[in-house]
């Protein structure tokens, strides 16, 4: 489960008596890193340490700690075959009982992640943008799915995402903070031209992508020199979005492609190299 903002809060409501777990040293090979965390009460989980027969230990050492009424010692487990894993790391766990000062600071904490996420916005609502918004919904970064049309957005599937309506895009990509990533799939090749020109006039954005064949990108590298006077900046344009070893085109695999190809730029901040087509 994602640890999203109004999740703990209902998670907390819902589970009065829980512990929460957290990674205090992380040696080695390993699930997670220090700091991850998850909370465990009788009956439901919320968040993760890293799975496997490490998590599995961990809940059952809260679960009785709760049973019993006392605290829960802490642990440290090395991963190796003794336990029936063979990351070869070893970890260390603490348990803390989830008072209501635990639980402010739990969900202050879950906000300022949240703050902190990356943007990414998807400009297009149709078939690819839906199942794209979808996709990265799952994933740690603020989804934002754009568009010029009511009908579209109001048709959307995509859960846990934002949604933008309005009539100028490309204002949308002015006003985005530093570090966003773009990506263009709109029903108007000309208005994908004009949200795609101004994103690449950013200097700051970790990812822009655009949807396209190899004539389209033939133009909007045309139209860049001829209406922008920049065509330097089509070297910074990910066109197509998703790589081209896979060439289906239905678009939960177009998202599926796009979305790892996106997150790699949005979470490392280092924006990809475009596809190179043997037919460009």
């Amino acid at each position: 489960m994602d640890a999203g903002r109004e999740d703990i809060r209902d998670f907390l409501r819902r589970e009065a008596d829980c512990v929460l777990v957290t990674v205090t040293g992380a040696a080695g090979s390993t699930p997670r890193d220090t700091d991850a965390w998850m909370l465990v009460s009788t009956e439901s989980l919320f968040g993760t340490v890293g799975g496997g027969q490490l998590e599995y230990m961990a809940i059952d050492h809260a679960r009785r700690a709760l049973r019993q009424g006392v605290s829960a010692e802490p642990m440290n487990i090395p991963l190796g075959p003794e336990i029936g894993q063979c990351c070869g790391g070893r970890v260390g766990l603490s348990f803390t009982p989830v008072t209501a000062d635990v639980a402010a600071s739990l969900i202050a904490r879950s906000d300022r992640e949240m703050a902190e996420r990356p943007h990414v916005y998807v400009f297009g609502a149709g078939h690819v943008g839906d199942a794209l918004a979808s996709a990265l919904s799952l994933v740690p970064v603020r989804t934002v799915l754009v568009d010029t049309r009511e009908q579209e957005l109001a048709a959307s599937k995509a859960q846990g995402i934002e949604t933008c309506l309005t009539p100028m895009p490309e204002a949308v990509v002015r006003d985005a903070p530093a570090g966003s990533s773009f990506v263009i799939l709109t029903h108007d090749h000309a208005l994908d031209f004009l949200i795609a020109a101004e994103a690449l006039r950013r200097d700051d954005a970790a990812y822009v992508g655009m949807i396209g064949s190899k004539t389209k990108r033939g133009t909007f590298k045309n139209w860049l020199a001829r209406e922008i006077g920049r065509p330097e900046l089509f070297g910074q344009l990910i066109c197509p979005i998703g790589g081209t070893a896979v060439r289906d085109k239905r678009p939960a695999v177009i998202a599926a492609l796009a979305a790892a190809e996106i997150i790699t730029a949005a979470l490392n901040h280092a924006p990809v190299k475009p596809a190179v087509r043997k037919d460009a």
